[in-house]
């Protein structure tokens, strides 16, 4: 099978290319440039996209003896990563440009390039694992799991997948039972980033300074900092700052009447308002998106559900290294709407709600509104 091994310049990208040359497939390496103006070192831990990486990456095609590649997808990354991070937060949501560049980068345009090329599958060095199961039509489907490792499983971030995505898909690293077993692995074949520091935070965003980049490119205007009242409790310097359940930066001045801290629950980007209240105003018990996808089998298909309307048992997690929560789930209006069986705290529309059946990535919804446990009052 040919396969096209898209390294990182990391240890992980760089022990899955390892194992697919092991498994006699043909091999080609392919590094994606993601940054139009790339730095020339890593900051720390911060970043995956530098020149370093690259070099990195074309150190371990070498040892390993594949072909190598640098591809240019920075005008893609741009459009459909960076423009929509912005974008999200210009309206008031929380986005995660790590599933955006998983859906439309790695699993998308990098995957119809590889198939046009005429290659068979694009391998990564995510830790998530894929099952191949007979549905109900008889025939075979992949279904996305997670990794053997939870504690590494990135298998949320991949819950954007497809089941034709899945089918070109491979993760060698999935049945892994640790990190330190592929840092070992790494090191045992001759691999320069054995022990290379993982890449974390935002990948264009370097310095990790969030509000920065946002401020120049949304703009920063003040406004009103209100209780859920409507009360004015002081200003702030851009709204596009803040996100649900943060707490620090507020700047109001003067403690609640308990003395109890403020958390944002609410951006408002139209009035320019950053809403504020209570700890326990930040418990959520039902999320709902209409920007949903099925990874695999849709849960009818999948014999989960007997009909698309009909409530299903599932756990749900908001975050990538979150615990998941049990929840029912559905189509509603063509909404997915999730029920809560234990409230949420801060979850912010704009993030990404990934459906579990077991160890089974179901799906994924992009969160358009949420349904708080402390309604405000009227």
């Amino acid at each position: 099978m040919r396969v096209l091994a898209a390294m990182s310049g990391g240890v992980d990208s760089a022990v899955a290319a390892a194992r697919a040359v092991d498994a006699g497939h043909d091999v080609v390496g392919v590094h994606l440039a993601l940054n139009r103006n790339p730095g020339t070192l890593r900051t720390g831990a911060r970043g995956c996209c530098t020149i370093e990486d690259s070099m990195d990456a074309r150190r371990a095609a070498t040892r390993l003896g594949i072909p190598f590649y640098v591809w240019d997808f920075s005008e893609r990354f741009k459009a459909d990563v960076m423009d929509d991070f912005v974008a999200e937060y210009a309206a008031g949501r929380t986005p995660n440009p790590c599933m955006r560049c998983n859906e439309r980068i790695k699993f998308a345009a990098l995957l119809e390039k590889a198939l046009a090329l005429g290659f068979d599958a694009v391998a990564t060095g995510h830790y998530a694992d894929i099952v191949t199961v007979t549905g109900r039509d008889g025939a075979e489907h992949r279904e996305l799991h997670r990794a053997a490792d939870w504690a590494k499983d990135q298998s949320y971030v991949l819950g954007v997948l497809t089941g034709e995505q899945l089918a070109h898909a491979m993760f060698p690293l999935g049945a892994t039972p640790s990190k330190a077993e592929v840092r070992a692995e790494a090191a045992a074949r001759g691999l320069t980033v054995a022990q290379k520091p993982d890449s974390h935070d935002i990948c264009f965003i370097p310095d990790g300074d969030t509000r920065g980049f946002l401020a120049g490119r949304v703009g920063a205007v003040d406004g009103p900092i209100v209780d859920r009242d409507g009360r004015r409790l002081g200003t702030h310097a851009g709204a596009a700052a803040f996100t649900v359940g943060q707490r620090k930066g507020l700047n109001i001045g003067f403690p609640t009447d308990d003395g109890q801290p403020r958390f944002v629950l609410e951006v408002r980007p139209v009035s320019n308002e950053v809403v504020v209240g209570p700890r326990e105003a930040l418990a959520v018990t039902e999320l709902a998106g209409s920007r949903y996808s099925w990874a695999g089998l849709d849960p009818v298909a999948s014999g989960i559900a007997d009909a698309a309307a009909t409530p299903f048992a599932c756990e749900v997690q908001v975050r990538a290294h979150a615990d998941p929560v049990a929840a029912t789930a559905s189509l509603v209006a063509g909404e997915l709407v999730i029920s809560l069986d234990a409230a949420l705290l801060g979850v912010a529309p704009g993030q990404t709600a990934v459906l579990y059946v077991g160890t089974r990535v179901l799906g994924q919804c992009t969160i358009d509104r949420t349904v708080s446990a402390v309604p405000a009052r009227t």
